[in-house]
């Protein structure tokens, strides 16, 4: 450190840098994207790759729109939360992170859950956040929609990140067979248009007899043969499956 003529040490800055030492010795900093088919556990690592990081001193930011939970925070099925930054489509993610900077915070890192909702703008500023202020992002999303459409946010992440991985806990189809893809069912049967994003968690599916939920759908798992027929399983609403309330 080098002090001032008068001999006084100089200011201290007003605000925080993004990664500390980081922007006095860049390190390269990376973009991961994380994903696989519901359930697959992409919240719960995602909250782990935070713990890990923060017992090593790192500060994170942690942003999520649309959890399961309907608040601001980042929720695993397995009973793992943590709250969190919601997010929509008009948050400039280079602003969020500027604006813990100008409050004096360190934003070592950004956790991202639910990726697959960012616009293609959205994780264009990971990058750039990632690129000029040396900030790591790991982003956590579904790989594809309802129709086996890659999100926008997934599409733009696979194109741009510096590390893609799927996520290795195996989701399984009725029948055994690894799921690997998304189906969502009104009334009993899987329906292949319609909005792209419908919100909410997922719970087990009524019994017969019983009610289908508030919006008649949920969303289940299944492996690409029975997603292509459209077999829900031995019994449509089989105890077990994955429901949206």
């Amino acid at each position: 450190m080098t002090s001032s003529p008068t001999g006084a040490a100089p200011p201290l800055p007003s605000a925080v840098p993004a990664s500390g030492d980081r922007r006095r010795h860049p390190a390269p900093a990376h973009l991961r994207f994380f994903h696989g088919p519901m359930d697959c556990g992409k919240s719960t690592l995602a909250l782990q790759v935070d713990h890990n990081h923060s017992r090593q001193g790192r500060h994170g930011l942690l942003v999520t729109q649309g959890d399961r939970s309907a608040s601001p925070r980042i929720t695993s099925r397995v009973g793992l939360g943590r709250a969190a930054v919601e997010i929509d489509a008009a948050t400039d993610l280079r602003l969020l992170v500027r604006d813990r900077w100008a409050d004096g915070h360190r934003v070592d890192y950004l956790i991202v859950d639910e990726a697959q909702f960012l616009s293609p703008a959205q994780v264009d500023q990971l990058a750039e956040l990632v690129d000029e202020s040396h900030v790591d992002v790991y982003a956590f999303g579904l790989t594809t929609d309802f129709r086996t459409r890659l999100f926008p946010g997934t599409q733009r992440l696979l194109e741009l990140a510096d590390d893609v991985q799927r996520i290795q806990v195996e989701v399984l189809c009725w029948c055994g067979l690894p799921g690997q893809l998304n189906a969502r069912v009104v009334g009993g049967v899987v329906v292949r248009s319609g909005a792209t994003v419908v919100v909410a968690d997922t719970a087990p599916a009524a019994l017969p007899g019983e009610g289908a939920g508030a919006l008649g759908v949920r969303y289940q798992v299944l492996c690409r043969r029975h997603f292509v027929r459209g077999e829900l399983g031995p019994t449509a609403a089989g105890p077990g499956q994955l429901a949206l309330p």
